[in-house]
């Protein structure tokens, strides 16, 4: 049984920015936005907790927006909570449809059905990545040069460990342009990043850049920014003005 889970009134599950853009960079942000559906209510959740970083990438998406402006790259904005389901995971892993998020219990994830777990992926997951595939195909019938840029934001404290990195550089199999982003980094006084930390990228648990980035041989990354530092519009424009920088450097680099 097919089961409708946005209404006709409700938002598109992504937001295309720069749809016209002329260079290589391809921006994806897939924890961008914290909507809910309304037929799923609250998911059992508060206001204040689906505020917080378990409900989204705080900060991500405006620096999505203005790091898209100042590399003229084409960027796509998801726009429901990852606690919906993570446009970040691949479908039918625990924390694809999460019913528990760090400390946080989601009442309405537990025990959903499988026609419910399909709505989420064929209204959510599914058309987001679809238009990401969309604009890489076009780009390749083109013969357009292409570098995925995969836009993250993470939590100083998880769990009761501390983070003392400003930003990550994540990659899996294909290290080149984190690593040249890396060495660009180090220019940069005071600033501390990680390598593969906090997290790193698998096929367990990430789904954009081995789909989007390994399987088409592209140049890419997975930037993690701390979200304290990207919360407000100063923290936004500087770090979006600072990846911009390094991020032609590092490309630069390798070509």
């Amino acid at each position: 049984m097919f089961i409708m889970l946005l209404a006709p009134d409700e938002p598109s599950p992504f937001t295309i920015v720069n749809a016209n853009a002329a260079s290589p960079w391809v921006i994806t942000c897939d924890h961008a936005g914290r909507r809910i559906p309304r037929a799923l209510g609250t998911l059992g959740v508060s206001e204040a907790e689906r505020a917080r970083h378990i409900g989204w990438d705080i900060g991500a998406a405006a620096v999505t927006r203005r790091l898209a402006a100042r590399l003229d790259g084409w960027a796509i904005l998801q726009t429901y909570s990852r606690l919906v389901i993570d446009c970040n995971r691949p479908p039918g892993v625990p924390s694809s449809i999460p019913t528990r998020s760090e400390h946080t219990p989601v009442p309405g994830n537990a025990g959903i059905t499988e026609a419910d777990a399909a709505a989420r992926r064929a209204e959510i997951f599914e058309p987001y990545h679809a238009a990401i595939t969309a604009e890489l195909d076009a780009r390749a019938q083109a013969g357009r040069a292409c570098v995925l840029v995969a836009m993250h934001s993470f939590t100083p404290v998880y769990d009761g460990d501390v983070r003392p990195m400003h930003a990550g550089m994540l990659y899996n199999r294909d290290p080149r342009l984190a690593h040249a982003l890396l060495d660009a980094f180090r220019g940069e006084a005071d600033l501390i990043v990680g390598d593969n930390a906090p997290y790193h990228v698998s096929d367990e648990s990430d789904y954009g850049i081995p789909v989007h980035g390994e399987c088409r041989g592209l140049l890419h990354v997975e930037i993690e920014g701390r979200h304290d530092l990207i919360a407000d519009e100063t923290g936004q424009t500087k770090w979006a003005e600072l990846l911009a920088r390094l991020l032609l450097r590092a490309l630069n680099s390798l070509v």
